[in-house]
């Protein structure tokens, strides 16, 4: 699978040790920033370029790594075809994959350690999402909301 990753100043660590921990697991990584620790960035800048590449296809998933994971989170939703959120847990990451087609993985580099990150990573990259029609139901609903914002479905 080919997996985007960025993270800000705050999440700049994990996310290079999660880049090779994703290798590792088979996967490819595209490292979409920072480069390099910059206390000033921003992690809208990097939240937005995982979720271009994976709205437009260049990734089949995406991990956003920031402080607390709530500002990347919500600048990656932004993103048409998206579908972030954070997970703190194993079960979350699964199931946001498996029930809500879960796309990017947001984490909190200030709330999360790295164990358990890796066994978050871990159950959302191996996760896969359910077609079951209960969720496919779901999901076309949320699609519609995105599609016709302020709408509903």
């Amino acid at each position: 699978m080919i997996v985007g990753i960025g993270g800000d100043h705050a999440g700049f660590e994990l996310k290079e040790r999660l880049r090779g921990e994703i290798e590792a697991m088979g996967h490819q990584v595209i490292d979409l920033g920072a480069a390099e620790y910059d206390a000033l960035d921003d992690y809208p800048d990097f939240a937005y370029a995982v979720a271009k590449a994976v709205s437009t296809g260049k990734a089949e998933r995406g991990i956003v790594v920031c402080g607390s994971g709530v500002g990347a989170s919500i600048a990656a939703n932004k993103v048409k075809g998206v579908r972030a959120s954070i997970a703190t847990d194993t079960y979350s990451a699964r199931q946001g994959v498996e029930h809500d087609d879960m796309n990017v993985l947001a984490v909190g580099a200030r709330i999360t350690g790295i164990e358990v990150v890796r066994e978050i990573v871990k159950s959302f990259l191996g996760a896969e999402f359910s077609g079951e029609e209960r969720h496919v139901r779901r999901l076309n609903k949320v699609l519609e909301i995105e599609a016709n914002p302020g709408n509903g479905a």
